[in-house]
């Protein structure tokens, strides 16, 4: 009798989503009992929501093996999915590409037509997704996702369809993708799929936003993420990719001491399962967080703890080496990424840094190429986020080369959108360079009024490099005191828009002096681009 009572409890505080609960009494009854693989299917779910994935494995293995002596090769066979489905998402892909082996044996010898043949298709999608085999992904993805709406399998169709989106967003078709995400998320939404399910798709799809820049949507979903994690108390299971997202979003809506509270409890999360891929990701934010806060030291021990973990650490990194006044190192190491990038989607994540970064190196050509990229993928994707970005990036070239008139033209599109997506960071940024192309223009005025709004939000956020350049901007120094004589030249000469490599020859010194300066000079004004030195020149009779 306590051993049944056990079991029942245990039912139906899974069927309630008590997580800790239902894993505690389930764990009873099946120490007094041997529980049937369909009690151990909700016993191994309910461990995994609680961050027991070691407990998992072992009773996803338990049933499948109750399963194989019991005749049931296709149960067997499912349960060989959902071990590999929770070791890969663990980072052990051995142990998960064996299982997911075992279970296409299993199904050599059975119909084609069943719905576990279904679930073994996504592994073979998202292997052509990693291959960057976008159009066989989508086939593959496709066929799954029939199979799971004509054995009405909820949990394989919205899987398959979040794979197909995410593939058709890579083959460049961003909006039929993420109709097809939507749809996955309604299914979730609703409460049709399992808790294994709905978590990964509420990842997967919030990750998707990202691809696209698709901030709004983001926004959305991530709010909905935090409502289903809030409706389950005892979920720790995607708890730590929701502070991630959460973080992203707060840090876009200004609110960066939240973001941050946020960023650090999704690393100190997702840092208690080695592997799990998300923590280099939740670093990295931390980073970008501690980086535009002025804590340096903070930013790069953040970057390389996520680079520890496996995940990409520009353009943050370059951003930060340019910060220290390291432009050679900057620009080497965007350039790679931007070079290393399989597409053009991807490149685009590094090229508003690299347009930046290239402008203080004097690389003016290198600078407007990446830009116009930037605006041609907007364009392709449709991404108000990224227009906004390369609207903001031809902006910065146009100052680079004197034409006040067609930065303004861009900087008002940026600001607008910037002002839509209520990103308060990103549009006193917007403001900056609009004050900049003001003060060539000689409407000292309208630079003032744009420079003390943008001042405002700087000094709000927290956001202390941004509000010390425009400070500076606001409060010349005394430029005879503050740089040397071999400073001023090259201050002259910059602000002649010459290159690095002309200065350089003009001095008789070499490219590598001259970066040097560059840095100097950007650090002693607060500055961090050619566009303001050369204002700042224009203003003060350097030029």
């Amino acid at each position: 009798m306590p051993a049944m009572d056990a079991l029942a409890r245990g039912r139906q505080s899974f069927e309630r989503r008590a997580w800790a609960a239902a894993y505690a009494e389930l764990a009873v009854a099946d120490r007094d009992q041997q529980l049937d693989p369909a009690d151990l299917h909700r016993l191994a779910v309910a461990a995994h929501s609680i961050g027991k994935d070691l407990d998992s494995v072992t009773v996803w293995q338990r049933a499948h093996l109750k399963l194989l002596r019991a005749g049931d090769v296709r149960g067997a066979a499912r349960c060989a999915f959902w071990l590999a489905f929770t070791l890969l998402n663990d980072g052990a892909v051995a142990q998960g590409g064996g299982w997911l082996a075992r279970a296409r044996r299993l199904l050599a010898d059975q119909p084609a037509d069943c719905v576990e043949v279904g679930y073994l298709l996504l592994p073979t999608a998202i292997e052509h997704v990693i291959a960057n085999d976008y159009a066989s992904a989508c086939a593959v993805a496709a066929e799954a996702a029939a199979i799971g709406d004509r054995f009405d399998d909820q949990d394989l169709s919205a899987l398959a369809r979040q794979v197909h989106g995410r593939a058709l967003i890579r083959r460049g078709k961003p909006a039929d993708g993420m109709a097809l995400l939507d749809e996955a998320m309604v299914a979730v939404l609703a409460d049709e799929v399992s808790v294994l399910v709905a978590g990964s798709v509420y990842c997967g799809v919030i990750e998707a936003c990202r691809e696209t820049y698709d901030l709004r949507r983001a926004r959305e979903w991530t709010e909905a993420l935090a409502r289903w994690c809030d409706a389950q108390p005892d979920l720790i299971a995607y708890r730590g990719e929701c502070q991630l997202h959460r973080a992203e979003v707060l840090q876009l809506a200004g609110a960066w001491s939240e973001a941050l509270d946020a960023a650090r409890s999704s690393c100190e999360r997702l840092h208690r399962v080695p592997g799990r891929p998300p923590a280099g990701a939740a670093w990295y934010r931390r980073a970008e967080l501690h980086r535009l806060r002025g804590d340096l030291a903070a930013a790069e021990d953040g970057y390389r703890r996520a680079s520890r973990l496996g995940h990409e650490p520009l353009p943050g990194l370059a951003l930060l080496r340019l910060a220290q006044g390291d432009v050679d190192a900057a620009r080497a190491a965007i350039c790679r990424a931007v070079d290393e990038a399989p597409d053009r989607a991807r490149r685009a994540r590094f090229l508003d840094a690299y347009v930046e970064i290239q402008l203080v190196a004097g690389e003016l050509q290198a600078a407007r190429d990446g830009a116009a990229e930037l605006g041609e993928t907007a364009e392709q994707i449709a991404s108000p986020t990224l227009t906004a970005v390369g609207a903001r990036a031809r902006a910065a070239v146009a100052l680079a080369d004197g034409d006040a008139l067609a930065a303004l033209s861009d900087l008002r599109r940026a600001w607008t959108a910037w002002q839509e997506l209520e990103a308060p960071f990103e549009c006193a940024r917007v403001r900056v360079l609009i004050g900049l192309a003001c003060r060539l223009l000689d409407d000292d005025d309208g630079a003032e009024l744009e420079w003390e709004a943008a001042r405002t939000v700087f000094d709000k956020l927290g956001a202390t490099p941004a509000l010390a350049h425009v400070s500076a901007l606001l409060r010349p120094a005394e430029v005879t005191s503050v740089l040397s004589a071999r400073e001023l030249e090259v201050l002259r000469l910059l602000a002649a828009a010459m290159t690095n490599r002309s200065i350089a020859t003009e001095l008789t010194i070499s490219e590598k002096t001259v970066a040097r300066h560059v840095s100097n000079i950007f650090a002693k004004l607060g500055m961090t681009s050619r566009a303001a030195a050369t204002a700042y020149a224009y203003k003060h009779g350097f030029a």
